[in-house]
């Protein structure tokens, strides 16, 4: 009897709902990865601005601008050298009492820069207790002025030129001292700021050390805590007993 050959091993075809459950496994999975893109995208975004607006933040720090409280002084004795009046002068006195009313209230906001604002408020006082200096040496050269013309009327020359020569020297002895207030309120600004920059910086070594000191302290306490605990576990362990043997 003859046997027939077998053609083909019998195999099924994929049914119409495997195949429509493939596809929609493939959908979904083609899904997800496209949300997981989106997230990672997302992501990348969000990390990219915090680092852009941290980067400006700094920017910003850094270009903070310094308090330049010694300027306070130096305009009130430029104002207080250029007053040629009485009014003038006490304008540029007003202007000092104000200055050191709204020092004194940063002094007490702002104790990093307090010998700057230290410094600018002693000039300031000295400033208005100069101008009523300055209000008598023009009360003086005033008088000096008004007897050199009533010696011109009465043609006393002599007398007149003397009167000229006093009111020149004391006017240029003036200039200079008022000369001298200001390079004195530049001198001590200057001094000041050295003296809270070096303050700031050795406040930054100190922190810098004491930061450093703590991080070797917590270094060997965690050297030490290892240590105790491997030693515990030692001692934790059991003892075997020493086999004796017994046989003759």
């Amino acid at each position: 009897m003859a046997v027939q050959p077998i053609s083909a091993v019998g195999r099924e075809e994929p049914s119409a709902a495997d195949q429509a459950e493939g596809r929609y496994n493939e959908l979904l999975a083609q899904s997800l990865k496209k949300q997981e893109e989106g997230r990672a995208t997302l992501a990348d975004m969000i990390r990219d601005a915090r680092e852009k607006a941290d980067a400006q933040r700094e920017k910003f720090k850094l270009a903070k601008v310094t308090p330049r409280y010694g300027d306070a002084p130096l305009e009130a004795y430029a104002r207080l050298s250029r007053a040629r009046t009485q009014s003038q002068v006490g304008s540029a006195a007003g202007y000092a009492s104000r200055r050191i009313a709204q020092l004194e209230a940063a002094q007490r906001s702002d104790p990093d820069h307090a010998d700057q604002i230290k410094a600018a408020i002693g000039q300031l006082k000295k400033a208005v207790s100069r101008a009523s200096q300055k209000k008598r040496a023009l009360t003086r050269e005033q008088l000096a002025l008004a007897r050199q013309k009533r010696m011109a009327r009465e043609n006393r020359h002599r007398e007149e030129q003397r009167i000229r020569q006093q009111l020149r020297r004391a006017q240029s002895m003036r200039a200079v001292r008022e000369s001298g207030w200001f390079r004195e309120a530049d001198i001590a600004n200057r001094q000041a700021e050295q003296l809270s920059a070096t303050r700031m910086e050795l406040r930054a070594q100190a922190e810098q050390l004491g930061a450093a000191a703590q991080k070797s302290i917590d270094a060997a306490m965690q050297g030490y805590s290892a240590g105790a605990q491997l030693a515990a576990a030692d001692v934790d362990a059991p003892i075997e007993a020493p086999q004796v043997n017994v046989q003759a």
